[in-house]
């Protein structure tokens, strides 16, 4: 029997004033896995009402106490983690190591605001004029409006909205609606039950057809100070000059075109492993996941060998198999897409090393092609799929032009075994995340993530992502009367 959930508002499960409710559908069975709200205009309005009418006391509120609500939570999101896997399985077809990961990783995102909390915030400056103190404080701006994702619905809808309250701001999330328990409802019931007061976090879902409604209704309300999406760079750009519209600050992580370049000084066993991993975890549906695998031509065949072969043997299917690894994609036409950008680069010339073929519903094969051209939509367009593209380069040089010839900017990886050459071919690469002698796919909640080009602005994580949610005011204090020319 299918799932029932409310919308949250000022502390209170609620139906849509209207009283229309939309599907969640379970991508593998194709079964409806739960019934949520579809919000209108007016619920946006009340969840601004209850996040504004509950920011004044939330930014008040003492440090330690607030900080006891995030520590809380972390653990009873840990504690949740079965919980978690069944979620991401129903939701995203997410597999078993994958929801492992969001739950760990989500609970150590709120570990990390608690800390965050009761950090220094602020400077003491130096002042022109005498007995004047100034001080450079950070203040929270008000009500935040979140979009969280679906991909890594627990990881991305925790980022969504710790950075903001950490900082003192209310929040009003707009969770995926391939994921509304996942990445929105499911991470409310945690910090709810850790104590978080009523009106601070408000989570509303939506029918797909309101999407845009909705969003625009968000962010024009002018209670609402700042903005923050994570999502596909098409989205983002409507998100981000909707919240231009409105002179408000938004931080947008958006997609990547990401490459692992492996250097002629790799050991290539290591290699296949971290990109496998790089491309594949997850379906491909990370934004930091490898498009592109650039390897050294002197490694080229070997390299082409055992990877085409470790994937050729990758358990796809189901994803509550503890042995699956390609799992489901968030749904069937998302599978014919990525069928679509293969069909496209086989007729345009590519070939394939393992995989192609038709999707099966929501399941896609693994597949490898090389020898794609510029003009298939693949070269330069995002697969977001359990795809890739191999290419071979002969010199620093060329490896750096491939991984740069892209509009994105997210991250890369750059395999090798001289820690010095890496970091001299990383430093080329323009990406806001580069990882040397690893794979592209990585996260910590204490370090600033995002990309540049097309793949977003503004970072998330530790101070970065408190400064993001945060106004700097200057304030002085005079200690002594001053003297005015009239």
């Amino acid at each position: 029997m299918p799932l029932t959930r409310d919308m949250l508002i000022d502390g209170k499960d609620v139906p849509a004033l209207s009283g229309r409710t939309t599907k969640d559908i379970d991508p593998y069975t194709g079964e409806v896995y739960a019934t949520v709200p579809a919000a209108g205009p007016e619920d946006v309005t009340r969840a601004v009402d209850a996040a504004d009418a509950a920011f004044a006391q939330w930014a008040a509120l003492a440090p330690f106490v607030r900080r006891a609500i995030f520590l809380k939570a972390a653990d009873l999101l840990e504690s949740r983690t079965g919980q978690v896997v069944e979620t991401m399985a129903r939701e995203a077809g997410g597999t078993r190591p994958w929801a492992h990961f969001n739950a760990r990783l989500g609970a150590d995102i709120l570990r990390e605001a608690a800390a965050a909390v009761t950090a220094p915030r602020g400077e003491v400056l130096s002042a022109q004029q005498e007995g004047v103190l100034g001080l450079a404080v950070r203040e929270p701006l008000g009500v935040v409006a979140a979009f969280a994702p679906w991909n890594a619905p627990v990881i991305l809808g925790v980022r969504a909205v710790a950075g903001p309250l950490a900082a003192g701001n209310t929040v009003v999330v707009k969770p995926s609606e391939d994921a509304p328990v996942a990445c929105g409802l499911l991470i409310a019931d945690v910090l709810r039950e850790a104590g978080l007061p009523d009106g601070v976090l408000n989570v509303v879902t939506n029918d797909r057809e309101d999407a845009a409604r909705i969003a625009e209704t968000l962010i024009a309300d002018p209670r609402v100070r700042a903005v923050n999406f994570t999502g596909s760079t098409n989205v983002g750009r409507i998100i981000g000059m909707h919240a231009a519209d409105h002179v408000k600050p938004a931080v947008l992580e958006l997609g990547g075109k990401n490459a692992v370049i492996v250097l002629d000084d790799a050991d290539v066993d290591y290699a296949v492993d971290a990109v496998t991993f790089s491309v594949f975890m997850n379906s491909g549906q990370i934004c930091m996941s490898a498009d592109r695998v650039l390897v050294h031509a002197s490694l080229a065949e070997e390299f082409k060998e055992k990877f085409t072969a470790k994937v050729a043997a990758l358990r796809a299917g189901d994803p509550s198999h503890p042995e699956t690894v390609v799992g489901p994609l968030v749904s069937a036409s998302a599978a014919e897409r990525v069928a679509g950008l293969v069909r496209d680069a086989v007729a345009e010339g590519a070939t394939v090393l393992t995989g192609g073929g038709r999707a099966e519903r929501a399941v896609h094969p693994a597949t490898v092609l090389t020898n794609v051209p510029r003009s298939a939509e693949l070269y330069y367009g995002e697969a977001f799929g359990p795809l890739c593209v191999l290419e071979t380069f002969s010199d620093d040089d060329t490896a750096v032009a491939l991984a740069n010839d892209t509009d994105n900017g997210l991250t890369c990886g750059v395999i090798t075994e001289n820690a010095t050459h890496g970091l001299a071919v990383a430093r080329r690469v323009r990406t806001g995340i580069v990882h040397v002698n690893d794979q592209s796919v990585a996260d910590e909640p204490q370090a600033p993530f995002g990309g540049v080009k097309a793949s977003g602005y503004g970072r998330f994580g530790g101070r970065w992502g408190i400064e993001a949610f945060s106004n700097t005011r200057w304030v002085t204090i005079a200690t002594q009367q001053a003297r005015y020319p009239f």
